[in-house]
């Protein structure tokens, strides 16, 4: 009976150890997400639609930065970004930031696309950006068709015969 209870008492310390290994993991790797050194910049969107603070920004597919505010313009009703961006990254000033999302149901994220010649000064503003797409509206117009759903119903099906 007693050989019973030491292996319990050592399987339940083996579990502690791993629980105890899993948590100073995860709390390693809370310190990386927050702190970045970089400095900020802001884009204006039409629509954010699953952006939220700490949101990812990437530049080819790399994370380079992350939404660290979000607001809405009250004058132009736009969603204002600000993004905090790596140091060693330099954002050229005619880049295009637009919502990207990971394949048809993952998570959104600021896609920055160079261009231009010169790099924007901390507080820049990305000056194109393209908002969310949103896939309900983009399959119920394609599912309507050309000309809006109009279709031609006079003209009767060919039945392969020529007058």
């Amino acid at each position: 009976m007693s050989g019973e209870r030491w292996g319990e008492t050592i399987l339940g310390a083996i579990v502690v150890v791993v629980a105890v290994g899993f948590f100073a993991f995860a709390a390693a790797q809370a310190g990386h997400g927050g702190a970045r050194a970089g400095y900020d910049l802001v884009a204006n969107f039409q629509r954010v639609d699953g952006v939220n603070v700490g949101t990812d920004v990437r530049v080819s597919g790399v994370k380079v930065g992350a939404v660290r505010a979000i607001s809405l313009d009250p004058n132009t009703y736009n969603a204002h970004l600000v993004m905090t961006v790596d140091n060693g990254v330099h954002v050229l000033d005619q880049s295009t930031a637009r919502v990207a999302s990971d394949g048809l149901l993952g998570g959104a994220y600021i896609a920055i696309e160079p261009a231009g010649v010169d790099p924007l000064p901390p507080g820049g503003e990305i000056p194109n950006t393209q908002g969310s797409v949103d896939l309900l509206t983009l399959l119920a117009s394609m599912a309507r068709g050309p000309a809006g759903g109009a279709q031609n119903s006079s003209a009767a099906p060919a039945t392969g015969t020529s007058p």
